[in-house]
């Protein structure tokens, strides 16, 4: 009996912005430069298989942002688990009630609905058992209740510094609060160089990332741990 078709299979959706956001609070900058599968690889037991990360952003207008936001897709992208679902910023302008003044800023758009709609269509095509939502969106609800409908079992995670009440009673157990997993964290961070498998680049983590890290930081390359969160 092949037992790799008893596992069950896992897929992770990490909604980018609410990650993002959530490590750039004190000392959760140093893990922008973090291998996103091996992370969540780390949450997966024995009996489950991790088959994606599904990874939701959009391209910044900031181009010292956009760059590092590229090495980021770059280096997580050497691992075929990771898909990447790019979204768009949308300009608009808001009434200053000061100044009277317009000021033109930018709206992140179509990422709740990827996300929506991956979650959805996996879920009802049978393409996994167990979905992963990685948010403290509560748009995220109406979706997660799809996916159980259709039997797939949801569970929430919330990055560091992120909390939905609304999102924590959705799903099929409370949610994990990624802030407890620190330890995890840290055994996912990619190492400072990556030479890139079919063009040759090295690619460096950004100076401005690796400033972050602290004095003396290196990239760990420990065994992987299978936990049973």
């Amino acid at each position: 009996m092949n037992l790799e078709h008893k596992k069950q299979r896992v897929i992770v959706y990490v909604d980018g912005f609410n990650f993002y956001y959530g490590l750039r609070v004190g000392r959760w900058k140093k893990y922008y430069w973090i291998d996103i599968v091996k992370l969540f690889e780390q949450f997966t037991r024995p009996d489950q298989e991790l088959v994606a990360v599904k990874y939701f952003s959009a391209r910044p207008t900031d181009e010292g942002k956009a760059k590092r936001q590229d090495s980021f897709f770059q280096a997580n992208r050497e691992n075929p688990k990771f898909k990447l679902f790019l979204g768009k910023y949308q300009k608009k302008g808001i009434m200053c009630f000061n100044c009277k003044r317009v000021i033109h800023t930018y709206e992140e758009k179509e990422t709740d609905v990827r996300i929506a709609t991956q979650v959805v269509f996996d879920a009802c095509s049978g393409n996994n058992d167990i979905a992963i939502v990685v948010s403290a969106d509560s748009d995220m609800i109406p979706a997660i209740e799809l996916a159980m409908e259709a039997r797939c079992k949801v569970f929430v995670y919330f990055p560091p510094n992120q909390h939905s009440s609304n999102l924590a009673t959705i799903g099929n157990n409370k949610p994990v609060m990624l802030s407890r997993y620190e330890p995890k964290f840290r055994r996912a961070i990619l190492p400072d160089v990556i030479p890139l498998k079919y063009s040759g680049f090295r690619l460096s983590i950004p100076d401005k990332w690796k400033a972050l890290q602290g004095p003396g930081a290196t990239s760990p390359r420990p065994p992987r741990e299978r936990a049973a969160d």
